[in-house]
């Protein structure tokens, strides 16, 4: 429950952020809250249509290598997660900027209305998208329920909103490189946690053998089967009896990460970008 919370209130906190300021740079535009809702509409449609191919993918890949598929997408959630992590570090602001700059040109009338109910819906169906992978990853990494994932999904959901919505009426003064800090370094944990248990599936299919014996045993201190051992599993890919490859996994995604954000997360400054309609730029 607590993986499928941070993920999705990760990314509906990107689309909200997206949503708002694209609504705050047209303020008074006629029509502009049907078009965003469009879009905002479409998004979701497309991003249902996803679900169900994954789920139709999965039973296809049922009994037939079902560790090397759960692997694979393990492995591939991963790799996104990582890049993401980077990319939004390194252009977040750029992107705030883009939309503030698409705003002002369908407000000055350069722009077509429409266009704000593409950047919505695709904002909305990338998120969603990366949502249905990411929560497909922690249900067989982790083991959780549908239903409790289904709650914390409902509970992010809900909190990603409320706080986009408050972000954007300005009823909160919380910088949003806070949120994303905190959330970043979450999600970086849970990549991590992805990548050593792609490494068991790997090693059950006969096809990573190499360093198999047991790094360590704490199951007499914590047994991973245990509520707080289930909780640290889902948060930070606690194991109490990994194996040396599943430790390696681990240490080498959260090296590659670090060094990733370090090199490629930090955004060359950019000029504001021209503001006719008296909007707020910060």
């Amino acid at each position: 429950m607590i993986a499928a919370l941070i993920i999705v209130f990760r990314e509906i906190l990107e689309a909200g952020l997206v949503v708002g300021i694209v609504l705050a740079a047209t303020r008074g535009t006629p029509y502009r809250g049907w078009w965003v809702g469009g879009g905002i509409a479409a998004g979701v449609l497309g991003a249902c249509v996803v679900a169900g191919f994954a789920d139709a993918i999965a039973e296809a890949a049922a009994g037939a290598g079902q560790e090397l598929f759960n692997a694979g997408i393990l492995l591939l959630a991963v790799c996104m997660l990582t890049w993401h992590n980077v990319w939004m570090a390194r252009h977040g602001r750029e992107m705030a900027r883009d939309m503030k700059m698409l705003g002002a040109d369908v407000v000055a009338g350069s722009r077509p209305l429409y266009a704000v109910a593409v950047v919505c819906g695709l904002a909305v169906l990338r998120e969603g998208s990366e949502v249905v992978l990411f929560l497909y990853s922690v249900m067989i990494s982790g083991g959780e329920s549908p239903l409790s994932m289904a709650v914390g999904s409902a509970i992010g959901l809900a909190l990603g909103a409320a706080v986009s919505f408050l972000l954007y009426r300005g009823l909160v003064a919380i910088p949003t490189r806070y949120l994303f800090a905190v959330t970043t370094w979450m999600i970086v944990l849970l990549a991590c946690g992805m990548a050593a248990q792609a490494v068991r599936f790997l090693a059950q299919a006969d096809i990573l053998t190499a360093f198999n014996q047991t790094a360590w045993n704490t199951s007499w201190l914590l047994s991973e089967g245990s509520v707080p051992g289930k909780v640290l599993h889902t948060l930070v890919g606690y194991s109490d009896r990994p194996s040396a490859m599943q430790v390696f996994s681990y240490v080498l995604t959260l090296g590659c990460t670090f060094l990733l954000m370090r090199l490629f997360g930090r955004s060359p400054e950019a000029p504001l970008p021209r503001n006719p309609a008296g909007l707020k730029t910060t």
